[in-house]
């Protein structure tokens, strides 16, 4: 190395990151309450302090961080190789450590691409995979599916999601629904599966389809819309068409489509100069 240049400065190596617990378990709390009952469950059930921390946002005097702020604060501060955001009224009575641990490990062996797991999800239109029980004291397992199953979406009341994935929601929605659905179709686009597990465990509630989630669901459609719309691409190097219709790619990614596309943007250009 030439001299003069300081440790900072010097080529790294980046390896393995090691992991100083193999669960970090995170809760955005309003009720103090539930929590302490939750937290008592899951150290019961085999989550200590030699493989687990505990990271909680507290919004018990008010909305300090929604859903999605205390999402990504979480996935950036935790140190667990896998990082579990559930819901403070969740319990594990059911299921414990040593049978999350098997969920995880078949995974592994059938998808090392997978990057989130939850217990409850969909399919597609017409299936759903869920494994809980809920606080009108249902009973949901298969519906006819095997597990794992994979999916499109998870029930936000436990989304376990694997740290070297490097995941995120969007920092362009808000609130407290849906998170899982985003979580869900951030991984695909990166090139990562979602699974629902054959994990049980009890949720107090049974969910919330008021005002709120609505205007949750047309915020993340209004972001999906835009974010996956058919547009064109220029490069230093190259110009191509990006569509998911198979059709629209064929049709607007000719030569002549685009040259009048380019006549129309430098058309565009000049008008707003004069203007």
């Amino acid at each position: 190395m030439p001299d003069g240049l300081t440790p900072s400065t010097q080529p790294t190596r980046v390896g393995e990151t090691e992991y100083p617990f193999r669960f970090s378990v995170c809760t955005l709390v309003t009720r103090r309450e539930q929590y302490d009952r939750m937290l008592e469950t899951f150290r019961a059930a085999g989550f200590g302090p030699d493989r687990c921390e505990f990271l909680y946002v507290d919004n018990t005097r008010g909305n300090v961080f929604d859903a999605y702020q205390a999402f990504n604060l979480f996935l950036r501060r935790a140190r667990g190789r896998y990082v579990i955001v559930c819901h403070q009224d969740v319990e594990l009575i059911h299921d414990d450590v040593a049978a999350l641990d098997r969920r995880i490990a078949e995974l592994d062996a059938l998808d090392p691409r997978w990057a989130v797991l939850g217990n409850a999800g969909g399919i597609d239109l017409a299936h759903r995979a869920v494994w809980i029980s809920d606080g009108e004291g249902r009973r949901f397992y298969s519906e006819g599916s095997h597990f794992p199953q994979r999916v499109v979406s998870l029930d936000e009341n436990f989304i376990l999601v694997k740290s070297e994935a490097n995941l995120a929601v969007s920092s362009d929605l808000s609130g407290f629904h849906l998170y899982g659905t985003d979580i869900c179709l951030i991984a695909e686009i990166l090139g990562f599966n979602a699974y629902v597990v054959a994990f049980h465990l009890y949720h107090r509630s049974v969910g919330t389809v008021d005002e709120a989630f609505h205007r949750s669901w047309r915020e993340l459609r209004k972001k999906y819309r835009r974010a996956l719309r058919d547009r064109y691409i220029r490069t230093t190097l190259t110009r191509f068409h990006l569509s998911g219709s198979r059709l629209s790619g064929a049709v607007m990614g000719t030569g002549i489509a685009q040259r009048l596309v380019r006549f129309y943007q430098r058309w565009r250009a000049r008008l707003a100069r004069r203007g």
